[in-house]
């Protein structure tokens, strides 16, 4: 059976430099993969480039001047979207570094990505936007890059891309999937979503870190995909960490939506994985569904939207809150509240004031605020002391999402500068040598059933959703039943016995960002255990334990062949991370805050 070991190398820009030597030393594999380009990281690449820095990532060239020689020697092809905002400057670095290596390496290129003439709607307004973008990059899929490698690239170099592409990229390229093979294409976004973030999926941000091995030596994950799609989800052997089903879990949760998760290549169906034990740190993914794509490409937008400034005061002993009425008072009394655009102010728990302003003048937000707050520091609350010194305001960028039909957008492949032609829609950018490994389709783990019941469809429980693409293959009685089973098994439980106890202690959580929106994804290890959670856990008893969320809409997402749950908090996040006022920008740590909470669970569930 013919397997394609895809490793990764980097889940962000700023990971373990190491990592790279790691994969390709540690053991044997077949194409080496890196994501560095998160949301934020397009604004920051936008900043770098405004102050003559490179458009892409370097830390990228740094990884590879470790392994592309060997790389070379053992046939491992690298793919990577560290192209940033100038995929074709990455590519000329490359062979720059290659020839002070001594190397020769053949490196491809893909552009088409940027569209900041493109007239972008913003969605929220109905309307173009009235500052330029500074970025605007649509998600390309994985057929340039299965184009490049089949041109013979050695490298393969890409702007914004979707961060599974880096995987389906090279299974189309191994396997010649064609357009309409939409389970095997599903099959490898959902191997891709699993290993995008690195250590995410080998035991790095887990809940149960207690369970993981060795954690300050983690390794990075491994996808070995299959000709149907399936694949084994792995780490070379000796690092440190741990892949298990309930790691696995973790990162399939992070940062989607509904069980319909699109993309450019396919509409992968979360709703239909299936996770198995496949031996020590091994987890087999199988069963995946895809539906065709949608016509319309995502296009990830930043503009520059003012300057801001966050000055932290430190609130002890007695009266917490009328102290921090008092600092606020002699605060605003030195420069005015509503001289600024915005004006956030947070008291947390621990007792940290946090007072951050916004304006479009970079000159009000800076000394003159920091310097008024420093100011007040001998008539102010008692025990009175800062955490940030006077400084200048820093800008800020918002983000948000257009959508623009596929005809518009022309992805373009070079290699040593030469342009490769890209197969018309229909056409196999995969291998011919590879192609007819389509015929062994069945030889995996793939589905092994049309069992509709396995993969109902994942309905949001609370809120608008709404689908771009086809209809599941799921029927709404599929639905019914499914529900209606898990929730005899809660009834069942009603009369137990309880334990007050952290929610945490059998609850699972991973939470991040997308755009203004935060994630909350939530699993369970046992069907009994979900049927509980899915009945206690609703969005209304989520604003209960959070009230931090109350005031915002919140959809659920129900994922039981998972056991969990996701939700999206909708505007949690503002106008994105970087315009976010919370201390927790990201909201990394929501899930942990959840799972501190302390809830009646049925005695019956303890492990």
């Amino acid at each position: 059976m013919t397997v394609l070991r895809i490793a990764n190398c980097s889940g962000f820009y700023g990971d373990r430099l190491s990592a790279a030597r790691e994969m390709v030393e540690g053991g044997p594999i077949d194409v080496l993969t890196g994501d560095w380009l998160a949301e934020l990281t397009m604004l920051i690449l936008a900043g770098n480039r405004l102050k003559g820095r490179p458009g892409y990532a370097p830390t990228f060239l740094t990884q590879l001047a470790d392994v592309l020689g060997l790389c070379l020697d053992r046939g491992i092809k690298i793919v990577t979207n560290a192209g940033g905002l100038d995929p074709e400057g990455c590519a000329a670095a490359v062979h720059e570094l290659a020839a002070r290596l001594g190397l020769s390496p053949k490196v491809a290129h893909v552009t088409g990505d940027d569209l900041t003439g493109y007239d972008l709607i913003d969605p929220a307004t109905g309307e173009k936007p009235l500052v330029p973008p500074l970025t605007a990059n649509a998600y390309l899929g994985g057929r340039p890059i299965a184009a490049a490698l089949s041109a013979g690239a050695d490298v393969v170099v890409t702007g914004r891309v979707t961060d599974a592409a880096l995987v389906t990229g090279p299974g189309i390229w191994r396997y010649g999937w064609r357009p309409d093979d939409l389970d095997p294409l599903a099959g490898s976004v959902v191997a891709g979503h699993i290993i995008e973030c690195g250590c995410q999926a080998t035991g790095g941000n887990y809940a149960f870190f207690q369970d993981v091995p060795d954690l300050a030596h983690c390794g990075f994950p491994i996808a070995e995909l299959h000709a149907d799609g399936s694949s084994v989800i792995t780490k070379h052997p000796g690092t440190g960490g741990l892949v298990s089903v309930g790691t696995v879990t973790a990162q399939l949760v992070y940062e989607i939506a509904g069980p319909r998760y699109l993309g450019p290549d396919v509409v992968a169906r979360f709703d239909t994985i299936r996770l198995s034990d496949d031996g020590p740190d091994r987890v087999r993914v199988s069963g995946v569904r895809g539906e065709a794509p949608p016509d319309t490409l995502k296009v990830a937008v930043n503009h520059l939207a003012g300057y801001r400034n966050t000055m932290t005061l430190v609130l002890t002993g007695l009266d917490i809150e009328a102290k921090a009425r008092l600092a606020e008072e002699t605060i605003w009394a030195r420069v005015p509240r509503e001289s600024f655009d915005e004006v956030d102010v947070t008291l947390t728990a621990g007792g940290l004031l946090r007072i951050t302003v916004m304006d479009a003048d970079q000159r009000k937000v800076g000394r003159a605020f920091s310097s008024a707050v420093v100011e007040t520091g001998l008539a102010s609350f008692p025990g009175f002391y800062g955490l940030t010194p006077p400084g200048n305001g820093s800008p800020y960028g918002v983000y948000w999402a257009a959508y623009v039909p596929v005809a518009d957008v022309c992805p373009r492949v070079f290699l040593d500068g030469e342009e490769v032609p890209m197969p018309s829609t229909g056409e196999d950018a995969g291998s011919t040598a590879e192609a007819d490994s389509r015929a062994d389709a069945s030889g995996g783990d793939g589905p092994v059933s049309d069992d509709v019941s396995d993969r109902a469809q994942a309905a949001p429980v609370s809120g608008d959703f709404v689908s771009h693409a086809s209809v599941s293959r799921a029927s709404a009685s599929d639905v019914s039943a499914s529900r209606e089973g898990r929730g005899q098994s809660a009834a069942h439980l009603d009369d137990q016995v309880v334990t007050r106890m952290p929610l945490g202690r059998i609850v699972g959580a991973r939470s991040g960002d997308k755009g203004g929106d935060a994630n909350l994804g939530v699993w369970v290890g046992t069907p009994e255990q979900y049927g509980w959670l899915e009945a206690f856990l609703t969005t209304d008893r989520l604003g209960e334990l959070l009230p931090e969320l109350a005031a915002h809409r919140i959809t659920r997402y129900e994922l039981p062949n998972l056991h969990a749950l996701n939700f999206v908090v909708h505007g949690l996040l503002g106008r994105g991370v970087a315009a976010s006022t919370r201390m927790d920008a990201q909201a990394k740590a929501l899930g942990e805050e959840l799972r501190a909470q302390v809830v009646e669970v049925p005695a019956a569930l303890l492990p």
